[in-house]
C-alpha cells in the first residue's frame, strides 16, 4: 500500500457517534502517517492488506491503520509497526485491477495497539482509544497561538497558490488546538518520523506549538523557493528573448547577403588549417574548435576567443624552416667580420655546424654566454643567426616574475596570449630560428610562479620537442631552435637550469683588443650613423688608447662607443656651424672634445715598503690592482679591518692572522706578539665595496711584513685564497687580473698552482710579457716577496 494520490478536505461535523469495537483488522501503511479528520484514498495491493479490507467490509467497515517504521519491508511483522495509529472508516472502494484496490478512508481517531491477536492471513489487533488532552478554557496565550497558526497556514497556502475560500472557511471554523493541528498536517510536507511524533503527542496545545514552528520554516523555504523560481524564469525569459532576436538578426543578415560572409569565413579558416600542415593531433583540435565556432553566434565573446586561437594555430610555422648555411669558411668569415677575437665562441659555433653537416637530424644546441656588460653577448647572437642564414629572435627576460610569461595564459582568462617562446617563434615565421634569451640571470620569482622553472622544459633538448604552451594546449616542437642565453653572472641562475646549458665565458677585452674593435667596428659604424665621411676624422691609435685608459673603465666597449660618439657629435656640430675639415684628434686637443680625464690612475708603488703588498682583484668591470696596507701599533691584539670589505674578505684576514700565530717560530715572532700589538689592515679606494677570498695571500703577506718589519718587493703582484695551514687555493679571473698587473707595469705575477690551466685564456703576446710564478703554499710567497 502506497500513500494517497490526493488528500480531500475533511467535512468537519458533529456527525453520528460510531461505536468502536475493541478488536479490529489492521492494515500496515507506508510513507504516510494519517491524522484524525483526514479523508484519504489508499491504494491497496499486498495480500495481507486486501484480506484486512475484506474483513472490515464484511463487518462494520472499521479498520486499524498503523505506519511501518521502514517502508522498504514488504511483509512487516508486529515489531515493524508503530504502536500508536488511527482508526479509519472505509467510505468507498474501487477495483483498479484483479489484485489492486483504491480505498477511500475517513480517519476517525487515535488508538494504541495493545496486542496482536493474529498475523495471518491478516493482522488482527486489540486496540484502546488514546485519551487526547484539549484545554478546558482557551486562554489569551492559546488564542494567540491559534490565530498565529491560522494566519501562517493561509500565508503558506497563498505562497503555494492553493488557498481558496472553502479552505479558509474550514480553517476558521476550528477552535480546538488539537483538531486544528491535525488538520494543518494535511498541507505540510512532513517526514514519517516527524509526523509520527505529532501523532503520538496527545496534548493538543503542545501539538499546535510544534506545528507553529514547522509552519514558520515552511514559509521561509517556500519564499526562497519562489524567489529562485522567479529568478530562473526571468533568466530563461531573457535567454529566449535574446535567442529570438538573434534569429531575427540572422534572417535579416541572410536577406542582405551579409550572412554569407560568416559562412565564407568558416570555409576560409578550414582551408587555412589544411594548408598550415599541422601535426595530426593539432589539426584535429583545430577542426574541433572550428566546428564549435560554426554553431556560435559570430558576435559572441567566446566566438572571438576561438577565432583568435585558430589564427594562432594557423600562423605558427609547424613545418616552415630555413636552410642552414653549412659552408664553414663562409660562417667563420661572417663571424670574424662582426666580432674581433672571441675565438672560443666562434669555434663552438663552427663545431655545431660541422655536426649538423654530418648529421642533419642533430638536436638544437643550448648555449649560454656569460660575461661582463658590453663585451658583445647580444650582438654575437645576431651575428650567429646571420652566419647560419637563420632568422633571429630576441626575448628580454630581465625582471620577468610570472611563469605565464614563458608558458602563456590559459584561454579561460580575458586577453590571454601565448608565452614569449611561442610569440617569438611566430614572429620568426620559422621553426628553427636563433632564439636569444637575454639576461637570463635577471629572472625573478614570486607568488605567480618561478619563470626559471618554466624554462627547464624549454632548454632541455630531450623535452622541448613537445613543449606545451598553456594557451595553445597542444605540443610544439622546439628541438630545431638554436637557443642562446646571455648572463652577466652564473650565481643567480638556478643550478638545474644552468646544468641544461653549455656555458661559454666571455672575459673582458684587453686594451689592444679594444683598440682593434674601435678601429674595425665602432668608428665606421659611428661615422655612418652621424653622416660623416671617413676622411673628415683623423684619430691615431695612441689617442684611442688614451681614451680607453683615461676616459673608460670597463670590460666591454659600451663606454668607449659613447666617448667616440661624443667626438662624432662635436665634429658634426662644427660642420653645421660652417667649419671645414678634416678634424684631427690629438692628445693635446682631446680635452676639448671629452673634457678632463675621468679615470686617473692611482700612483704606482715607487719603492719596496714595509706592510704594503700588491694584490690583484676581479671586478665586473675587469681586473684591478689593490695595494693592501698593514701597520702594527701597541695594543691588546685587536685586528682592525677597513676599506669597505665584505664578510669573506674579513674572514680571509682572520685566517691569515691565525696562520701567522701558528707559525710564529718560523717567522721569528714572539709567542705573545698578538697580545702586545693591534694590527690594522686597510685596502685603499675605501668607497668601493670589495669582497672575495682571492685577497687572502696579499693580506697575509702585508701582515707578515708589518709584524717582521721587513719590506715587500714592489715587483710582484699576487692572488690566491689561503687556508689556516697556509695552503694556496685556486681563484677566478686570472686573465683580467694579469692584464691589470700589466697595465701597472708589473711583470711578475704570483698565482695558485692549480690556476696554471687558465693561462691558455690569455693572448700569447701578452702571456710572453708576464712572468707567471706558481705557488701552492704561503711559505713560498714569503721567501719570494719579503726581503731580508
Amino acid at each position: 500500500m502506497r500513500e494517497e494520490l490526493e488528500i480531500n478536505i475533511p467535512e468537519i461535523s458533529e456527525g453520528e457517534i460510531i461505536d468502536v469495537p475493541e478488536i479490529l483488522p489492521l492494515m500496515a501503511i507506508r510513507d504516510i502517517v494519517l491524522f484524525p479528520s483526514m479523508v484519504v484514498p489508499l491504494f491497496v495491493g499486498r495480500p495481507k492488506s486486501l484480506k484486512a479490507i475484506e474483513e472490515a467490509l464484511n463487518k462494520d467497515k472499521l479498520i486499524a491503520l498503523s505506519t511501518q517504521k521502514n517502508s522498504r519491508i514488504e511483509n512487516p511483522k508486529p515489531e515493524d509497526l508503530y504502536k500508536i495509529g488511527t482508526i479509519g472508516l472505509i467510505l468507498k472502494t474501487f477495483n483498479i485491477s484483479e489484485n489492486r484496490l483504491k480505498v477511500v478512508v475517513q480517519v476517525l481517531s487515535r488508538v494504541e495497539i495493545k496486542e496482536f491477536l493474529q498475523t495471518d492471513p491478516y493482522f488482527k489487533v486489540k486496540i484502546e482509544p488514546c485519551k487526547e488532552k484539549e484545554p478546558e478554557i482557551i486562554t489569551p496565550e492559546i488564542e494567540a497561538l491559534i490565530r498565529t497558526v491560522k494566519e501562517n497556514i493561509e500565508k503558506l497556502l497563498a505562497l503555494k497558490g492553493t488557498l481558496n475560500s472553502e479552505i479558509s472557511a474550514v480553517i476558521e471554523s476550528i477552535e480546538e488546538p488539537g483538531r486544528l493541528a491535525d488538520l494543518i498536517t494535511i498541507y505540510l510536507k512532513l517526514k514519517v518520523k516527524q509526523a509520527q511524533n505529532l501523532l503520538e503527542t496527545l496534548d493538543g496545545v503542545e501539538r499546535l506549538k510544534t506545528i507553529s514552528k514547522i509552519l514558520l520554516q515552511e514559509i521561509e523555504i517556500t519564499t526562497l523557493q519562489n524567489k529562485i523560481q522567479a529568478e530562473a524564469q526571468e533568466e530563461i525569459g531573457r535567454s529566449q528573448r535574446e535567442y529570438f532576436l538573434r534569429e531575427q538578426l540572422r534572417a535579416i543578415k541572410r536577406e542582405l547577403g551579409e550572412f554569407e560572409d560568416i559562412e565564407s569565413e568558416i570555409e576560409e579558416l578550414r582551408k587555412k588549417i589544411k594548408k598550415a600542415k599541422m601535426p595530426k593531433q593539432v589539426e584535429k583540435e583545430a577542426l574541433k574548435q572550428l566546428n564549435r565556432l560554426e554553431f556560435m553566434h559570430p558576435d559572441s565573446s567566446e566566438a572571438a576567443v576561438i577565432r583568435n586561437y585558430l589564427e594562432w594555430l594557423i600562423e605558427l610555422p609547424w613545418k616552415k624552416s630555413t636552410k642552414d648555411i653549412l659552408d664553414l669558411k663562409h660562417v667563420k668569415k661572417v663571424l670574424d667580420k662582426d666580432h674581433y677575437n672571441l675565438e672560443k665562441v666562434k669555434d663552438r659555433i663552427l663545431e655545431f655546424l660541422a655536426v649538423k653537416k654530418i648529421n642533419p637530424k642533430a638536436k638544437g644546441a643550448i648555449i649560454c654566454f656569460v660575461g661582463p656588460p658590453g663585451v658583445g653577448k647580444t650582438s654575437l647572437g645576431r651575428s650567429i643567426a646571420e652566419a647560419l642564414g637563420r632568422k633571429f629572435v630576441r626575448a628580454a627576460l630581465g625582471g620577468i616574475k610570472d611563469e605565464a610569461e614563458i608558458r602563456g595564459h590559459r584561454r579561460t582568462y580575458v586577453g590571454a596570449l601565448p608565452g614569449r617562446i611561442i610569440q617569438g617563434i611566430k614572429q620568426a615565421g620559422v621553426n628553427n630560428p636563433v632564439f636569444l634569451l637575454d639576461e637570463i640571470d635577471k629572472l625573478c620569482s614570486d607568488f605567480h610562479g618561478d619563470p626559471a622553472a618554466a624554462l627547464l622544459e624549454v632548454l632541455d633538448p630531450e623535452q622541448n620537442k613537445e613543449f606545451v604552451d598553456h594557451y595553445l594546449d597542444v605540443p610544439f616542437d622546439l628541438s630545431k631552435v638554436l637557443f642562446i642565453a646571455t648572463a652577466n653572472m652564473t650565481e643567480p641562475i638556478p643550478k638545474v637550469l644552468l646544468d641544461r646549458m653549455e656555458v661559454i665565458y666571455l672575459s673582458g677585452y684587453t686594451f689592444k683588443e679594444k683598440l682593434e674593435i674601435a678601429k674595425r667596428h665602432l668608428l665606421p659604424k659611428l661615422l655612418k650613423d652621424h653622416g660623416l665621411k671617413k676622411k673628415l676624422l683623423k684619430i691615431s691609435d695612441k689617442v684611442i688608447l688614451k681614451i680607453i685608459e683615461e676616459y673608460t673603465f670597463e670590460s666591454g666597449v659600451r663606454e668607449l662607443e659613447r666617448k667616440l660618439a661624443t667626438i662624432c657629435r662635436k665634429i658634426a656640430r662644427k660642420l653645421a656651424e660652417g667649419e671645414k675639415g678634416p678634424f684631427e684628434i690629438t692628445e693635446e686637443n682631446l680635452t676639448e672634445y671629452l673634457g678632463p680625464p675621468e679615470y686617473i690612475e692611482e700612483l704606482k708603488q715607487e719603492k719596496d715598503e714595509i706592510g704594503v703588498a700588491t694584490g690583484l682583484a676581479w671586478t665586473p668591470n675587469g681586473g684591478e690592482v689593490l695595494y693592501v696596507e698593514a701597520v702594527t701599533m701597541p695594543g691588546k691584539g685587536n685586528l682592525i679591518l677597513t676599506g669597505h670589505l665584505g664578510d669573506i674578505m674579513k674572514e680571509s684576514a682572520q685566517a691569515a692572522l691565525s696562520y701567522i700565530r701558528s707559525r710564529h717560530k718560523e717567522l721569528q715572532l714572539r709567542p705573545d706578539f698578538y697580545t702586545k700589538y693591534d694590527i690594522h689592515v686597510h685596502v685603499p679606494s675605501g668607497a668601493i665595496p670589495k669582497d672575495g677570498p682571492s685577497a687572502g695571500v696579499t693580506i697575509a703577506t702585508a701582515m707578515i711584513s708589518a709584524l717582521t718589519q721587513k719590506p715587500v718587493s714592489k715587483d710582484y703582484a699576487m692572488t690566491g685564497e689561503i687556508t689556516l695551514r697556509g695552503k694556496v687555493l685556486p681563484v677566478g679571473g686570472i686573465k683580467e687580473k694579469s692584464l691589470a698587473a700589466l697595465r701597472k707595469g708589473i711583470k711578475k705575477v704570483l698565482i695558485p698552482y692549480k690556476n696554471a690551466k687558465d693561462l691558455e685564456d690569455i693572448p700569447k703576446d701578452l702571456r710572453e710579457q708576464i712572468e707567471f710564478i706558481f705557488i701552492s703554499h704561503l711559505d713560498e710567497v714569503i721567501k719570494l716577496v719579503i726581503k731580508n
